[in-house]
């Protein structure tokens, strides 16, 4: 572990917490974020279907000579 001396500045019991509070937060946030800024995930979410959209064509290969 190349950040083990951070254990002798940081204590444990306080940092492992802090650390693990951290990400569930962001993660709640962007969830959060993902939920109210786009219409589908919603609808997904409390079990409407989602009319899948069809990709756009891929262009033409250029002839060989």
């Amino acid at each position: 572990m190349n950040q083990g001396k951070l254990w002798t500045v940081v204590n444990p019991t306080v940092g492992l917490p802090l650390l693990l509070g951290g990400v569930a937060t962001m993660a709640f946030l962007v969830h959060y974020a993902v939920l109210e800024n786009t219409t589908w995930v919603s609808a997904f979410m409390n079990g409407k279907s989602v009319a899948a959209v069809a990709a756009p064509a891929a262009p033409a290969a250029p002839a060989k000579k």
